[in-house]
């Protein structure tokens, strides 16, 4: 699929997309259901090629979404972390353009929050209108490449009881919420729960990051702005399994379609990836990770921002897809 065919008007905005890379310095091995094989060592050559096939690119690239999940959580294990996002983020820094960061379950398994905060995988270096950085507070923000045209990127672990310190609040309350959904003593199992999201290696969103998305929305609505909103964890199950979605995704949802002016939510977090075009419009696009990508295979693509549409050429896994707006 090409960006745009001849006599075609220039895309407002292109970038790159990629998710779930999930690098550790391993041989192969499995899921945690060891059904499906991850491919721990080669994601760093496939995120090498990657970069590549960006810089190649013959316009202009304007940044790269980092989907979360950069590096896997076995690095944890074998006191590996910092080397290896070390290297993957050396491989990044290759790129001609900027990079914004989602944070997965897999960053916080390997560092906490305060960490990440001080990071390279803190994209508010960029210069974002963001949040604040506390140990309560949560990692969220926003961008405009270009006019009328803004990124909400949202922290899926606002709510979670990955990377924050038990002492805290936020620790308490989650871990509350978590055992009063899930009575497994195993609290990443799903067998039994009416909602089998509340797992430990997913998270959600606190009401005051709500309430701020609401009025970050409530500004686009009232300059008429296209927004791609993005976050780790996918928010509607038309584009996902059913233990892959954040805690409370309906509330999320809820303010996404009491506004005009949200278009599409991107995630990774489900390796297979997922589409699902809702009843208000939005579109939801799951990436494919590259953590279970073949070796003959690749998971990333492009997307260009049209004043009609979003066109994605797709690499590998990834299929291409053009995705209409249908609010006006």
């Amino acid at each position: 699929m090409q960006a745009a065919g001849a006599g075609s008007p220039a895309p407002r905005c292109a970038f790159g997309v990629i998710a779930d890379v999930q690098y550790a310095d391993l041989e192969d091995g499995s899921d945690f259901g060891g059904a499906r094989r991850r491919y721990y060592r080669q994601g760093l050559g496939l995120l090498r090629s990657a970069v590549r096939a960006w810089n190649a690119e013959r316009g202009r690239l304007d940044f790269v979404l980092q989907l979360g999940d950069l590096i896997d959580g076995r690095n944890a294990q074998h006191r590996a972390s910092e080397r290896a996002l070390r290297r993957v983020l050396r491989e990044l820094e290759r790129l001609r353009a900027p990079v914004h960061h989602a944070w997965g379950n897999h960053e916080l398994y390997n560092f906490p929050r305060d960490y990440l905060a001080r990071s390279r995988l803190n994209s508010q270096a960029l210069g974002a209108a963001a949040t604040g950085q506390g140990p309560e507070q949560y990692y969220a923000y926003h961008f405009s490449p270009a006019p009328q045209l803004r990124f909400v990127l949202l922290d899926s672990y606002d709510l979670s009881t990955l990377g924050r310190d038990k002492s805290t609040q936020k620790y308490q309350d989650s871990l509350k919420l978590l055992k009063e959904k899930n009575p497994n003593e195993n609290l990443n199992s799903p067998i039994g729960l009416a909602e089998p999201q509340f797992v430990e290696f997913n998270g959600g969103f606190s009401q005051t990051q709500l309430d701020w998305f609401d009025e970050v929305l409530t500004f686009c609505d009232t300059n008429q702005e296209k927004v791609v909103v993005v976050g780790h964890i996918p928010i509607h199950p038309g584009s996902t399994e059913s233990t892959c979605l954040a805690w409370n995704y309906k509330d999320a949802l809820s303010i996404i379609h009491s506004h005009k002016c949200v278009v599409c939510f991107l995630a990774g977090h489900l390796h297979d990836g997922g589409y699902y075009l809702d009843s208000h419009g939005v579109h939801h696009l799951t990436l494919e990770g590259i953590i279970e990508t073949p070796p003959a295979s690749h998971a990333f693509g492009t997307i260009y921002v049209y004043n009609d549409k979003l066109v994605l050429t797709g690499r590998g896994r990834i299929p291409d897809k053009i995705m209409y707006y249908t609010k006006q």
